[in-house]
């Protein structure tokens, strides 16, 4: 609940403890092969063992199910906001940098 406001259940959004918030990362289901580009917005999960914790739209999106719940995925960030303000893009491609300008314009 990043500044008070709870994460949007149908956005492209996520909970990280370690990523900064507003970050743009690409999460890929290891199972499904399946990618989504979504923003930072929260902190969590504060269960051992997992990285991040997806809005149920991303969740479904990369094909995990409400009955599975969790699944093995890869998070890698493509524009990270630095302190001073300016962002560090590491875009690997262009349609990762489309999903950014996406993400960004809402």
């Amino acid at each position: 609940m990043a500044n008070g406001v709870p994460m949007d259940p149908h956005g492209d959004n996520a909970a990280s403890r370690t990523l900064p918030l507003g970050t743009i990362a690409k999460v890929t289901n290891l199972e499904s092969g399946k990618s989504a580009v979504v923003k930072i917005e929260d902190r969590g999960p504060y269960v051992k063992g997992r990285i991040v914790d997806l809005s149920p739209t991303t969740a479904r999106r990369i094909g995990i199910t409400r009955r599975q719940g969790i699944s093995r995925v890869v998070v890698a960030p493509i524009a990270v906001p630095l302190p001073d303000g300016r962002v560090k893009r590491v875009a690997r491609s262009r349609r990762d940098a489309k999903s950014i300008r996406r993400i960004v314009r809402r």
